[in-house]
């Protein structure tokens, strides 16, 4: 007979697995993270490629569908986003119920669920939901948004492109074409990024046989959390503290001294780089200059170049993404909640495929805890 595991032996094998940190939990066609000499893929397709010569619609497309679309292909999917847009009344009523104050991510998350008890799924379409929610969550959140700087559901259904909508709805006037493409360049990079917290949330939800809208709102949630979205808004925090890049050198070597969190930099998966933000960057420094913010853009760089001297990080997406968003004028709290109205492809395309060859997500766990004990009665406690 085999001797069962030590509890020191299993407490071993927990701290090295913990958060399933190094686990394969599953396998997935829908894109690659940090594989040694191939980087970030979507559907085979480099990041590199789909940021410098796409759109988000082709991006979202290719997750959906699993090949790049045709001009008559993209023409149609575009046209059925944009019918998606419009939301019923009812949920409009309940979005001016949420008050002023609540975090946007709540707002994404009630208003899809709520959305999800006015037209529920019906057998077979997976994605006709996914098109409905990329189409409407933008709306969505600017409905909220717009309800509470009084000017209701103006022009929030205009432009041709998601991004074009977005911020066309948020400032109420047409966008220009350079925020338009840094916007667009911000979508594709978040669009999806393998089995992440929320991603893996999503499947887990889908794997039980439940419904698209419950697998959506469930990644939300997991994406609420600051240890998976939210460092956008934390490093945008952390930059508006910085008067210049000299005082960004002296506050950031005092925050490392007393051994407070950075966040922005390093990555669970990538361990040299995030190849997203050696995209986003270059965009962030273009608007800052347009927008007349450059000591904006040298604080960031200063930033990164302390962290990557002093404790060799290097910065993620979420850190330059900060002071893009900032340019094209979107408040911190709803930088997050972009990457919801973005991830959603991403994660629909996962659900979609979880569904094709469904197994319940059922880990094991490692007991840790007391060995075998006998009831002791009451009279008898200490």
């Amino acid at each position: 007979m085999t001797d069962p595991i030590s509890k020191s032996d299993a407490l071993s094998s927990h701290r090295n697995h913990a958060g399933l940190d190094g686990i394969v939990a599953g396998a997935t066609s829908l894109s690659t993270v940090g594989v040694e000499g191939v980087g970030l893929t979507y559907r085979g397709y480099a990041i590199e490629d789909l940021a410098g010569q796409g759109t988000f619609e082709e991006v979202a497309y290719l997750l959906l569908f699993g090949e790049l679309p045709t001009a008559a292909g993209l023409s149609q999917f575009r046209s059925r986003l944009q019918a998606n847009r419009p939301i019923p009344d009812a949920l409009i009523e309940v979005l001016r119920q949420i008050p002023p104050n609540a975090h946007p991510m709540d707002v994404l998350r009630t208003g899809i669920s709520m959305l999800g008890t006015l037209e529920p799924e019906s057998t077979g379409t997976g994605l006709a939901v996914a098109e409905r929610l990329l189409g409407a969550a933008p709306t969505i959140l600017l409905s909220w948004y717009r309800h509470h700087q009084n000017v209701d559901r103006f022009q929030l259904e205009q432009g041709e492109s998601i991004a074009e909508q977005f911020l066309w709805g948020l400032h109420d006037q047409k966008p220009e074409p350079l925020a338009v493409c840094a916007m667009d360049l911000s979508l594709i990079l978040y669009a999806e990024h393998e089995w992440n917290a929320s991603t893996f949330t999503a499947r887990v939800i889908a794997s039980t046989l439940s419904d698209f809208y419950s697998a959506i709102t469930g990644a939300i949630g997991a994406l609420r959390g600051p240890l998976h979205g939210g460092a956008n808004e934390a490093a945008m925090e952390l930059i508006s503290q910085m008067q210049d890049a000299d005082h960004a050198e002296k506050r950031l070597m005092e925050m490392l001294a007393s051994k407070e969190k950075v966040m922005g930099f390093g990555h669970r998966v990538y361990k040299k780089n995030d190849p997203r933000s050696d995209l986003i960057k270059p965009w962030a420094m273009r608007l800052c200059e347009a927008t007349g913010r450059k000591s904006m853009f040298e604080i960031s760089e200063k930033i990164e170049e302390v962290m990557m001297r002093e404790k060799k990080i290097f910065p993620n997406v979420d850190f330059y993404a900060a002071s893009l968003y900032h340019c094209l004028g979107i408040p911190t709290d709803m930088f997050t909640p972009i990457f919801v109205l973005s991830r959603i492809a991403g994660w629909s395309a996962h659900i979609l495929e979880q569904r094709k060859d469904n197994r319940l997500i059922r880990p094991l766990a490692q007991y840790i805890g007391p060995a075998p004990r006998n009831w002791v009665a009451m009279e008898d406690r200490r």
